[in-house]
């Protein structure tokens, strides 16, 4: 049994040496010289030869796609991830720039403001049902010398007075809030009186009641502190009056203010450190 299995095989090995040389041997020659039995190899083997150049050619073009597809794939990926990183430098570059920017702003408004002044980053912000700002803690405590009383401003204008303070840390009276109050001039007529915070949860609002009942104001004025009582320094921009209403009794004329302040995008803030130094300020 071995062999004949031994022949097989050794017949096996044999034809596929000689097969292939023969047709090699037919497709090399010069057809002038070609035999009849070159030509009958030529006419088996051109088929057979078609068929296998296609066949190599399809599996070749299938693998160079797949390749191709796996390398563009990664690209993406790459570009993708990529992408993904370059935005997340780019929001970090626009806060750090925006920061930068209130910094400027600040600095600017320590040198016109022209007292002692201390910076002090928003830490905390209590926010209403409405998602209005109502209250504001920053990092400025005991530690840095400040007290109750002492007025915390913005580039944009006045955002309050310190109303509490805890070791690192202080909470701000804004001037919305209904425990503000504050001696203020308004428009070129400089007409007198005082705002107090309409504690509003929907919107930032504040009451003005003017000391005479014929002053002339009008919507759009500039209302500003008017350093009485020496609580806040005079020509602190607080906001515009938005609203004038009807003579209380024929003895005083209110309205309402819009604060110059948006509460809600506040990140850094001036404290001025010479205002005063007990709670009865408030």
């Amino acid at each position: 049994m071995n062999y004949f299995q031994t022949i097989r095989d050794a017949a096996i090995l044999l034809a596929l040496v000689i097969i292939p040389a023969v047709f090699l041997r037919a497709n090399l020659r010069d057809p002038s010289e070609l035999s009849w039995l070159d030509r009958a190899l030529l006419q088996v083997s051109g088929p057979v030869q078609y068929v296998a150049e296609w066949t190599a050619d399809g599996v070749t073009g299938v693998v160079e796609d797949y390749v191709y597809l796996v390398d563009v794939k990664s690209d993406n990926d790459h570009l993708r991830a990529e992408n993904d990183r370059l935005k997340r430098e780019m929001r970090v570059l626009r806060g750090d720039a925006q920061r930068v920017h209130e910094l400027e702003s600040l600095l600017g408004l320590r040198e016109r403001l022209a007292t002692e002044t201390m910076t002090a980053r928003v830490i905390a912000k209590g926010i209403s049902p409405s998602f209005r700002v109502v209250r504001l803690a920053v990092d400025q405590g005991e530690h840095a010398g400040l007290h109750a009383g002492m007025p915390v401003v913005a580039n944009e204008g006045l955002v309050g007075q310190i109303r509490r303070v805890s070791g690192r840390f202080a909470d701000v009276l804004l001037t919305i809030d209904p425990e503000s109050r504050v001696d203020v001039v308004v428009g070129e007529s400089r007409a007198r009186g005082r705002i107090e915070g309409l504690g509003e949860r929907s919107r930032y609002r504040c009451r003005i009641q003017f000391d005479r009942a014929d002053d002339q104001v009008a919507v759009g004025d500039e209302v500003f502190t008017s350093g009485l009582g020496k609580k806040f320094p005079s020509s602190i921009l607080i906001g515009y009056v938005s609203k004038i209403g009807d003579q209380e009794f024929g003895l005083h004329q209110e309205g309402e203010v819009t604060p110059a302040v948006d509460f809600t995008r506040l990140d850094e803030v001036l404290i001025l450190t010479s205002g005063p130094k007990d709670s009865d300020a408030l």
